[in-house]
């Protein structure tokens, strides 16, 4: 398989409106890597016959293996069928099959059926069928000269579904499988984009197989490791040697793999100490609460968390010495400092982290906009408070406080090792 040069094609103008997300290429491309199949191009087109048949032309001109997911509906913009039989030089046939199966799935659902669905039985001539289900329209394998075109529905429950139950072994039997393809995600946190590539330089530079490629996504970064092997043990393999030289450069700054998030290291290193949290938010507004709460299994390390977001809140709530806020102001050290020790004495946990500074639209206490306080409790002895400037974007500033403070935790009860 690994000579096969494959197309992922997504067949819908709300995709193109971004009304929904592509989500299905994304997820194709993963699983015919696992098979050793590489995904050389993306293609998204509208419910528009002409430009459908540009793009299925110029897939057909490149590509072994097409893969198309949408417009096998029963309305008159799914147009997938008729495009795709024009292409493959055939045309449409009532599978009497496919009409079999469509009228004992709305049976099941005990629905009546409509006669526009009989429309999702009318396959290309010769085309093998794939069976649906988990829904009404069926999908279609169809060999265009050297080009393997398959037709999938576009709802991912149901497209998901036939891939991994029938196209696959498809795969499997149609093609030689001589190889896989498979990546593994470093993530880390503290260490920027071009910091980390400089300090991996040696290895991007040498890289054949496995490859490094450097990521960035929102306050993070990541490195992905490719493999292309004969078997999936040795790829593995291969991963894991590269991995442990990256690890060698810069593992300080590794928190998770895959699809391990900041927030989830966060709560195992807490659980596994059997340790709690508690957290009082100003700024934040209750995000980095939601981000622990959102963990499965967080009940077990985090105790609760008060949002005292006006002045008062911050001396009722949180007990925070009046005339001491007053003088020096609520975004300040002083004030942060409080916020995470009050919160952790009053709801008994291990730690209180805080957070308070200014989103703007105007300044506060002569604070600019962007200024953030964060702050971690444990003891009188073992606490710490930094500062940050952020851009001067309200939801920017929250959001990246919120990331912020899962990375000065997750540092801080790493350093407690």
């Amino acid at each position: 398989m690994n000579s096969i040069k494959a197309e992922v094609i997504g067949v819908g103008t709300e995709l193109l409106l971004g009304q929904i997300s592509n989500t299905n290429a994304q997820w194709l491309s993963s699983k015919l890597a696992n098979e050793g199949i590489s995904v050389y191009y993306h293609q998204v087109v509208g419910d528009n016959p002409e430009r459908m048949y540009d793009a299925l032309k110029l897939a057909k001109s490149r590509s072994d293996l097409v893969i198309i997911t949408g417009g096998l509906g029963p309305t008159e913009d799914d147009i997938t069928r008729n495009v795709l039989a024009e292409v493959a030089e055939s045309s449409l046939e009532l599978n009497e099959q496919a009409l079999l199966a469509i009228k004992a799935y709305f049976t099941r659902s005990d629905r009546e059926m409509s006669d526009n669905n009989i429309k999702q039985a009318e396959l290309i001539k010769g085309a093998k069928v794939i069976p649906n289900e988990a829904g009404t329209a069926p999908g279609m394998i169809v060999n265009a000269n050297a080009t393997t075109f398959i037709s999938l529905p576009g709802v991912p429950r149901e497209m998901k579904s036939m891939f991994i139950e029938r196209v696959i072994p498809y795969l499997r039997s149609a093609f030689s499988s001589n190889a896989v393809i498979l990546s593994k995600m470093i993530r880390f946190i503290g260490i920027g984009e071009s910091q980390l590539e400089e300090q991996v330089k040696s290895l991007i530079d040498a890289q054949t197989n496995p490859t490094i490629a450097p990521l960035a996504t929102s306050g993070e970064v990541a490195l992905r490791i490719t493999a292309k092997a004969s078997n999936r043990d040795e790829a593995d393999r291969m991963i894991a040697k590269t991995e442990k030289e990256i690890e060698a450069l810069v593992g300080d700054y590794i928190y998770g793999v895959n699809d391990q998030q900041l927030n989830q290291s966060v709560v195992d290193l807490l659980t596994d100490r059997k340790q709690t949290l508690a957290v009082a938010e100003s700024l934040t507004g209750g995000r980095f609460s939601d981000e622990i709460v959102s963990v499965p299994g967080a009940s077990q390390a985090f105790i609760g968390s008060v949002v005292s977001y006006s002045n008062e809140a911050k001396t009722k709530m949180l007990h925070i010495d009046s005339k001491k806020l007053e003088k020096e102001g609520a975004v300040s050290e002083y004030t942060a400092l409080e916020m995470a020790k009050q919160v952790k004495e009053k709801l008994g946990a291990t730690y209180g982290i805080s957070f308070t500074g200014v989103a703007g639209p105007a300044s506060i206490d002569q604070r600019e906009i962007g200024t953030v306080y964060i702050a971690v409790y444990q003891s009188g002895d073992n606490y710490l408070v930094r500062s940050y400037q952020f851009p001067k974007d309200r939801d920017s500033i929250r959001d990246r406080a919120t990331k912020k403070g899962l990375e000065l935790l997750y540092y801080y009860l790493k350093n407690r090792d």
